[in-house]
């Protein structure tokens, strides 16, 4: 498996694509690229991320930077901190979703956000060029650990204008918390008990000892639907290892769907926030996320704009219209009040603060919201060639639907829509669709997939 290497930074597998030549590389070439300046580390909890932390921190100190090490700490967490403490930059040590074999560096810019597209451009043509200076004997970085924005992190959602701690603590919530063992074990319990809720642990350890399959979709969620319907909760939580990306589980131990983590945040932000000073409310969500965000954005005359996929897109789009919130339809949501990142911990303040004013469980408010199916598939390509799969595809379709390139091929039909795109992450391509009921999205995904495999000159 070959070095991932990507808006969404890098990954590999840790001793084949991902070894320590490797991590002291793009270490070195950030700490050039931050001008030698304060760099924030913290990393996920896996079981290689201590290693690759050391390597991490050791590099930048020997490259003269000063290093704010946060220890095991979610990716929003970090860029927090990389915001608050007016650093060059910071590395978040983590490989998302992939398996426990996998680990990565998340690049994080002074302003708290991910670098973009040019920004990234520029890291690896140093990282490929290998111009790189140390710091002499009595010239090297300072080292400092500091465990305080777990709590910080929290204080800040909890003092949000639209969060009344007071009315979620009064709701008394029984909630179930799969954490897999990584980052989100100790602040999302923690978020939990500080507004009341009898919290209900699994998988909090964080040991890195990955449970389940880490990304938090459907099919990996089994013991924590029967554990919810077990303990009489009234949902569960799951989040993926960097605590960056959230779904729910409702009290019939049913997922909620991932796609509906950011649709209830838009619903809950437009209903709340009112912001004279703006011409117009604007939303910013990916090309892959439900159209449950345009119904619930026209309800309040509010503008949705899209994006390519990858969180650093649509925050920069976000800033550049001023949006109120956004975020992506794998679960990830973006509140500029608290900072421009995907960010579990904000999303399970807003499920609260709505779920305690709506009264009701978490099945019923999801009636309210509009009803639609997402359905999502992949091959792998590794010998393939993605851009001729796409140029075949929209060849054959565009005449049907309304077609978008800005991310591999968006093909928008009348009730449905399907999205064929090169993962940011690994060797596949992803095949997502989305319609009124789970047959015809599994419908679109079953075509286009079978389509793709038929094809015989790319």
């Amino acid at each position: 498996m070959s070095l991932m290497i990507s808006i969404s930074g890098i990954r590999g597998v840790v001793g084949e694509s991902l070894t320590p030549e490797v991590v002291v590389r793009y270490s070195s070439a950030f700490a050039e690229y931050c001008s030698k300046g304060r760099v924030v580390i913290g990393r996920d909890g896996r079981i290689t991320g201590k290693m690759i932390g050391n390597l991490v921190a050791s590099t930048l100190l020997s490259s003269g930077c000063d290093v704010i090490a946060l220890g095991i700490a979610p990716t929003p967490t970090i860029q927090i901190a990389v915001e608050q403490l007016h650093a060059a930059g910071g590395i978040s040590i983590t490989a998302s979703h992939n398996p426990q074999q996998w680990n990565g560096l998340k690049f994080i810019g002074r302003s708290g956000m991910f670098l973009n597209g040019a920004e990234n451009q520029a890291l690896w043509s140093m990282a490929d060029k290998e111009r790189f200076t140390y710091a002499r004997w009595n010239e090297i970085g300072s080292h400092t650990a500091d465990d305080s924005f777990i709590r910080q992190h929290i204080d800040m959602v909890l003092s949000l204008p639209y969060i009344n701690p007071e009315k979620i603590r009064a709701r008394k919530f029984r909630v179930v918390v799969d954490c897999i063992n990584a980052s989100g074990g100790v602040i999302v319990p923690q978020m939990l008990r500080a507004l009341r809720c009898d919290v209900i642990e699994m998988n909090c350890d964080v040991s890195g000892i990955f449970d389940r399959t880490p990304e938090p979709v459907p099919e990996n969620l089994g013991a924590l639907c029967h554990r919810v319907v077990a303990e009489h909760a009234d949902f569960g939580i799951a989040v993926d290892p960097d605590a960056d990306r959230l779904v729910f589980i409702n009290e019939r131990g049913e997922a909620f769907g991932e796609e509906y983590t950011i649709a209830s945040a838009v619903n809950f932000i437009l209903a709340h926030e009112r912001t004279a000073a703006l011409p117009e409310r604007s939303v910013v969500v990916n090309l892959s996320t439900t159209r449950a965000v345009d119904d619930i954005s026209g309800r309040y005359g509010a503008t949705v704009h899209r994006t390519p996929v990858g969180e650093i897109n649509v925050a920069k789009k976000m800033k550049e219209v001023h949006a109120v919130i956004g975020g992506e339809g794998s679960g990830g949501v973006i509140l500029p009040a608290v900072h421009y990142g995907r960010d579990a911990i904000v999303g399970v303040g807003i499920m609260l603060q709505q779920l305690a004013e709506f009264g009701g469980t978490l099945s019923e408010f999801k009636n309210t919201l509009p009803q639609y199916s997402i359905v999502k598939g992949k091959i792998g390509i590794e010998q393939r060639d993605p851009d001729k799969i796409l140029h075949e595809i929209e060849t054959r379709h565009s005449k049907n639907g309304r077609s978008n390139v800005d991310d591999g091929l968006k093909l928008d039909f009348a009730d449905s829509w399907v999205h064929l795109r090169k993962s940011n992450t690994e060797p596949i391509m992803r095949i997502i669709a989305e319609a009124h009921t789970n047959a015809l999205a599994s419908e679109l995904v079953n075509r286009f997939t079978s389509e793709i495999l038929s094809l015989e000159t790319v």
